[in-house]
């Protein structure tokens, strides 16, 4: 049992069906955490594996969300078949964002979760039941958010509800949603892990206000027409830093330099963030 790490640590599996989305957070006292407890796909539903984990429950979870079973069927399945259940906490949510939670009689005080539309929250070794329902109350009151949002406001609340009582140390967020990705050939919305750090929970929102910045979509009704003015207050933004030319060309290779390239789209409009950006600068 020594040479068995246990995941100890609180986490939520969500669904924004609407949106097409689901997702997973957790943080623990645990190097890595990301590379473990979360695990999701577009149209099928989302699992979380922790305790003394069974990473297989992830894949295997995944594949039977797949079928079309629903959160609890898969619940039972996966532990029933599993001899280690006793010292297991698993989490999922269905494509319906059914969710269902599962603790194991054997996991560590304080030990248990909450399920409810949209969710499945958990967590072991924990200060006491007020970091999961944290997780619960949390994501249910912030409804019509965007999931990610949603999720990093829930792991703060439960980590200021007293979180994990061995400390922290890494956190991750992942949500999938259909071509939500990198130039919309992948399903990974969002996959960012804090590994190891002192305070993993603002670390980890940290990291989002980044991918927001240079993957977020701005509506493009709010782009910004791009008249003589602001044609001539580019250029010459762009050619300060190098990048003189065709105004299309000097963009669009500012653009792929900063990462921010997901934002740019010709030169006739502008989205409000590049040209925030450029004027920083």
């Amino acid at each position: 049992m020594a040479d068995r790490p246990v995941v100890a640590t609180y986490s939520i599996a969500a669904a924004d069906v609407g949106a097409g989305q689901w997702g997973v957070t957790t943080q623990s006292k645990f190097l890595a955490v990301g590379s473990i407890v979360p695990w999701a796909e577009a149209g099928s539903g989302a699992v979380a594996t922790q305790a003394l984990a069974n990473p297989s429950y992830g894949p295997a979870g995944l594949a039977l969300l797949r079928q079309g079973l629903a959160a609890t069927d898969v619940v039972a399945q996966l532990t029933e078949a599993d001899d280690g259940r006793d010292e297991r906490q698993l989490g999922v949510v269905d494509a319906d964002g059914n969710g269902a939670t599962f603790t194991g009689s054997g996991c560590m005080d304080w030990a248990g979760g909450l399920a409810g539309p949209g969710f499945a929250a958990q967590g072991n070794i924990l200060v006491g039941e007020g970091t999961v329902a944290a997780l619960a109350t949390t994501f249910t009151a912030s409804d019509g958010r965007p999931l990610a949002e949603r999720l990093l406001e829930s792991l703060a609340a439960a980590q200021a509800a007293g979180g994990d009582r061995r400390g922290q140390q890494s956190a991750a967020l992942l949500v999938v949603e259909r071509g939500g990705g990198y130039g919309g050939l992948s399903d990974t919305l969002v996959d960012l892990r804090v590994d190891d750090h002192a305070d993993p929970v603002a670390e980890l929102a940290r990291l989002y206000d980044m991918h927001v910045l240079l993957f977020g979509k701005t509506p493009r009704d709010r782009w910004l027409p791009v008249d003589d003015e602001l044609r001539t207050e580019l250029g010459e933004r762009l050619a300060r830093l190098g990048y003189d030319g065709d105004l299309e060309h000097a963009l669009r290779a500012w653009s792929g330099t900063e990462n921010l390239e997901e934002r740019v789209d010709g030169a006739e409009r502008v989205d409000p963030v590049v040209l925030e950006e450029l004027r920083r600068r």
